[in-house]
């Protein structure tokens, strides 16, 4: 089971949800902005958390003390706006040590769907070219559901 949405730990009894589904015997995974603490999360919850890039606007929400909480059972996503947002990315990354703390560090670039329709960004090509020109212990990671029903709300 996936919690995701808004942002499932703003619900007052998401932590007690996720407690009783894996006493049911569920795996979960929860999709978080990283901006509320993660701390209280059960430890046998795979957590997936975004780190927010400048191009954002949303950087100074990161709540950098949940990497303390995150184990190899945990991914980290960054989604990419710019070569700025992948320099910084990337220096958050080497800087914390990322890709030995989660299981996986996702870079994921940033695109809208135009008119109903979702075309694959010159970003999505670069971003790609630049992680391998630099190696980076990173997953390239797509928005599928833009592109496969030309949807940005993730519905």
């Amino acid at each position: 089971i996936c919690l995701t949405g808004g942002e499932p730990l703003a619900q007052p009894n998401a932590i007690e949800l996720m407690q009783r589904l894996l006493n049911d015997g569920y795996d979960i995974s929860l999709e978080t902005a990283g901006a509320l603490t993660v701390k209280n999360v059960p430890p046998a919850v795979s957590k997936v958390m975004d780190l927010k890039t400048p191009s954002s606007g949303e950087v100074d929400k990161n709540l950098w003390s949940n990497l303390n909480y995150l184990t190899q059972h945990d991914q980290i996503k960054f989604v990419i706006c710019n070569r700025e947002d992948y320099e910084w990315s990337k220096q958050q990354v080497e800087d914390y040590k990322l890709n030995e703390k989660v299981s996986t560090v996702w870079f994921s670039p940033a695109f809208a769907v135009e008119k109903g329709a979702a075309r694959l960004p010159q970003l999505a090509r670069d971003l790609a070219q630049w992680i391998l020109e630099d190696h980076l212990p990173v997953c390239f990671q797509l928005q599928l559901h833009k592109l496969l029903w030309n949807d940005e709300t993730g519905r």
